[in-house]
């Protein structure tokens, strides 16, 4: 088994590459791989080891072109690198290098030095976006029920109320036609009776009156003054 340099300080244009959305970023791997075919290792193909690396490059830097940024650099690191490693192995059986790749691994990842502030900046508003959208639909998902509740709530008072009122209504046209019925039958005793039901309920809330008869004789009327005085309430 042998291990393909993944890198070193002469060839640091490799690791430059251009992402899908026209990002720049330096992309560092390693390929584990073997010999299953020394035959075709050693005649099939010339320097094999150079050949070998060209062809990951290439296949790196295609994958690596479909992709955002954003993927290579958070959670699509893994389906890259599994991408890269199928289209590896079908590049080295078609040309018969007799090597099987065994591994394809995405190592260091990062935006150029140059850029890698501004780009810090971009990753920093971006996760500030992520959280505000995220505290606004937990702030959503807490109104809408609260705001069905309540709703739910006045409808049903509503729907109660007009309940009520239709029901008294409904009794009181009753009772009035059923009144009616006895006024046919004894207007006087039915008049009487109602002039007397009134009567019971109106004065008691009326409070304390004094009636004086004008054409009353004799002996003058005296008024209890001190029932009407109001207690004094001491400290």
């Amino acid at each position: 088994m042998r291990e393909s340099p993944s890198r070193d300080e002469s060839m640091q244009s490799e690791s430059l590459m251009l992402t899908g959305d026209l990002n720049v970023a330096n992309v560092e791997w390693i390929v584990q791989y073997k010999i299953s075919d020394p035959y075709n290792y050693l005649f099939k193909v010339r320097d094999v080891e150079e050949t070998f690396r060209l062809m990951t490059e290439a296949i790196m830097r295609r994958v690596v072109g479909d992709r955002s940024v954003t993927e290579l650099l958070t959670v699509g690191r893994e389906s890259i690198a599994a991408e890269a490693k199928q289209l590896l192995s079908e590049l080295c059986k078609r040309y018969e290098t007799g090597i099987t790749v065994q591994q394809l691994v995405l190592q260091d990842v990062n935006p150029p030095g140059p850029v890698r502030p501004s780009f810090n900046e971009v990753n920093q508003a971006i996760q500030e976006r992520e959280r505000s959208i995220n505290e606004a639909w937990a702030e959503y998902n807490q109104e809408i029920p609260r705001a069905s509740g309540r709703a739910l709530q006045k409808i049903q008072a509503a729907e109660g109320y007009a309940v009520d009122r239709v029901n008294r209504a409904k009794g009181e046209a009753q009772r009035f036609i059923a009144l009616q019925e006895e006024y046919r039958k004894a207007p006087e005793v039915t008049r009487t009776r109602l002039y007397l039901e009134t009567l019971s309920q109106v004065l008691p809330a009326a409070g304390r009156k004094v009636i004086i008869d004008d054409s009353a004789k004799g002996v003058l009327p005296l008024l209890p003054l001190d029932k009407f005085v109001t207690p004094e309430v001491k400290p």
